[in-house]
């Protein structure tokens, strides 16, 4: 299994990183490092639903958290946003951890309305934030932007490395952080700590018993996957320029939740497989405005009829079992 992931994985990140040698629009180019933003998102969304079973929706706010904070440095501070991304992933690991004790107590649809509720309060402070933080000359600005959103705090620099292709610094920035996120998931997944986490999940009075601590593990896995939910935010605000409370909308969080469930909740491949077929879902229905949130619907809700574990469920259920070795000894002569 490992080395079958591995081949995969390499697979994916070589034919990405071939994709503008290709010398595709700039338009793509866009989509694909849009891709890995909500990818690494929904990567470690996965950790947290998926493997540890744990009904948490705060990952939007980790995200949004992550690029306020690496903004927030870039403005006030200097910083280059070389410099501010890891400490913005170190800050929503640390915001992490207060909702993960917050909800130690709590299971299922419980723990699931307090992140909502965490999110939601956060979209609330920041849009209703009207106080004059500093002078912009004669523009008096907000703390967090407010409405109209964190600004002026810089990018990567590639403008002036790579002038007009600049767009590819940032392609292959988000292709790294997406590839760590990834490698980090298989690790976990495939580890005795992701053992862990499915028995947590599975049985906690047993895995109680056997010595594993929900409190130490909880805050492990909500730790690990809010540091590079944290880049991605991060990487958002560099390569956008802008952080805004959009990124806290309820529709999004429903839409990264979807590739989730879309891709195969708690499988490797699964939140990559989900994030790309439903950005090619939502790509097919910007020509039909007034029918784009239904047909993502309609989307989502075939997927969980006709394929209720994943698209990369699906796959391991029905096709790699064709591919497994037959027994040893099986069809050979004895004698």
């Amino acid at each position: 299994m490992s080395r079958r992931d591995i081949v995969v994985g390499l697979a994916l990140l070589a034919a990405l990183l071939a994709v503008p040698a290709l010398d595709p629009s700039r338009y793509i180019i866009g989509q694909l490092t849009l891709f890995f933003i909500w990818a690494t998102i929904v990567t470690q969304w996965n950790l947290v639903l998926g493997v540890a079973g744990i009904f948490s929706l705060a990952q939007t706010a980790l995200f949004a958290f992550g690029g306020y904070v690496t903004g927030m440095i870039g403005l006030y501070f200097g910083w280059p946003l070389w410099f501010a991304l890891p400490v913005g992933g170190l800050a929503a690991v640390a915001f992490s951890l207060l909702i993960g004790v917050a909800c130690l107590r709590l299971r299922g649809a419980y723990v699931a309305l307090l992140t909502l509720a965490i999110s939601q309060v956060m979209y609330l402070l920041i849009i209703t934030d009207t106080e004059c933080f500093y002078m912009d000359g004669v523009t008096c600005r907000n703390l967090t932007g407010g409405t109209r959103g964190l600004t002026k705090y810089g990018d990567f620099g590639f403008r002036e490395i790579l002038g007009a292709q600049w767009i590819l610094g940032n392609y292959y920035l988000g292709a790294a952080i997406l590839a760590l996120a990834t490698l980090a998931s298989f690790i976990i997944i495939r580890s005795p700590l992701g053992m862990a986490f499915r028995a947590l999940r599975d049985n906690q009075v047993y895995a109680r018993s056997r010595g594993i601590s929900r409190f130490k593990y909880q805050l492990l896995v909500f730790a690990v996957s809010a540091f590079f939910t944290g880049l991605a935010g991060g990487f958002y605000a560099g390569h956008f320029k802008v952080m805004g409370a959009n990124t806290l909308y309820l529709s999004l969080s429903l839409f990264l939740l979807s590739m989730v469930i879309v891709g195969g909740v708690g499988r490797v491949w699964g939140p990559l497989a989900g994030a790309a077929t439903l950005m090619i879902a939502d790509e097919a229905f910007k020509e039909f405005v007034e029918y784009r949130n239904l047909g993502i619907g309609a989307v989502m809700v075939l997927f969980v009829m006709l394929l209720p574990k994943g698209i990369a469920g699906t796959i391991e259920d029905t096709l790699l079992p064709r591919f497994k070795r037959a027994p040893k000894g099986e069809g050979q002569e004895t004698g």
